[in-house]
């Protein structure tokens, strides 16, 4: 875990007095991934998993949709200081040439397409699009998800610095969590390594963010044919629009035993009869 976290000195100021001691922070690194050994774009992450990092972005992209189509993702040569590899190049060379899409030079948390283009590229551009069948889930199993994903969240544990996705079935199992200073990053992560485990399109799946859902997590998801996404915080506006014309199941603030359903309520399964309240300016 040496490149995951790293030591900085820091004075902590409390009621009781002040101490002088190092922290532990989550390690952010540049990744540049080259495609044919050509420069794609520049992405921050914390490293770790960077292959499936590369293989769920390219499925995200619309550059791959299979595993096959990778025939090699190598690190290329690039040093520090001290004449050490920075594993911070890695070139993907594909089995056939691809329609590689412009990027702008960095990518961020901001990073993504906006409104009516985006909602129609990831409308033509999906290879696994969504049905109105799917995994139904059930409240309870929903409510223990948040709890599950921290479970796994080892390097959260020693920064408290990182986001965290995981897949799981609809019966609250867990797959696969991965961490990153990035949420985008975090569901490149897992995506990717279930096209490694050739499991893509993720049709009997659940995705969980332990952030915000915004519009790119949700591209992710419908790209990979996720059929439900949950997080713990709130969606945005694009994001539900997204959901509801892909058929995505898209839960919000999922909290305890309380949740917000956005789009695709039929796959959340509740006896409870629910009252429509008028619209009102307030959330």
């Amino acid at each position: 875990m040496s490149r995951v976290t790293a030591r900085r000195r820091m004075r902590r100021i409390t009621p009781a007095g002040q101490i002088t001691r190092p922290d532990s922070l989550a390690v952010e690194e540049p990744l540049e991934i080259r495609v044919n050994g050509e420069s794609l774009t520049v992405t921050m992450r914390t490293p770790g998993g960077d292959i499936e990092l590369v293989h769920g972005f390219l499925l995200a992209e619309g550059v791959i949709t299979t595993a096959e189509e990778v025939v090699s993702a190598r690190y290329c040569a690039g040093t520090d200081d001290r004449g050490r590899n920075t594993y911070n190049v890695l070139d993907v060379q594909l089995r056939h040439a691809a329609a590689i899409p412009a990027r702008t030079v960095l990518t961020t948390g901001a990073c993504g397409l906006c409104g009516r283009t985006a909602l129609d590229q990831v409308h033509t551009g999906t290879a696994y699009p969504l049905t109105g069948d799917g995994p139904a889930v059930a409240p309870e199993v929903l409510a223990g998800l948040p709890d599950a994903l921290r479970a796994e969240q080892s390097v959260f544990d020693a920064t408290g610095g990182l986001h965290a996705a995981g897949l799981f079935t609809p019966a609250g199992e867990v797959l696969c969590v991965r961490e990153d200073i990035g949420r985008h990053n975090a569901v490149d992560k897992v995506i990717g390594w279930a096209l490694l485990q050739r499991r893509v399109p993720l049709h009997d799946l659940l995705l969980v963010v332990s952030g915000r859902a915004s519009f790119e997590l949700v591209q992710k998801a419908v790209l990979a044919g996720i059929p439900l996404l949950a997080a713990v915080s709130a969606p945005s506006s694009l994001a539900v629009d997204l959901a509801v014309e892909s058929g995505l199941t898209l839960v919000g603030f999922l909290r305890g035993e309380t949740m917000n359903i956005y789009a695709g309520e039929q796959r959340v399964l509740t006896a409870e009869p629910h009252r429509l309240e008028p619209e009102t300016t307030a959330r």
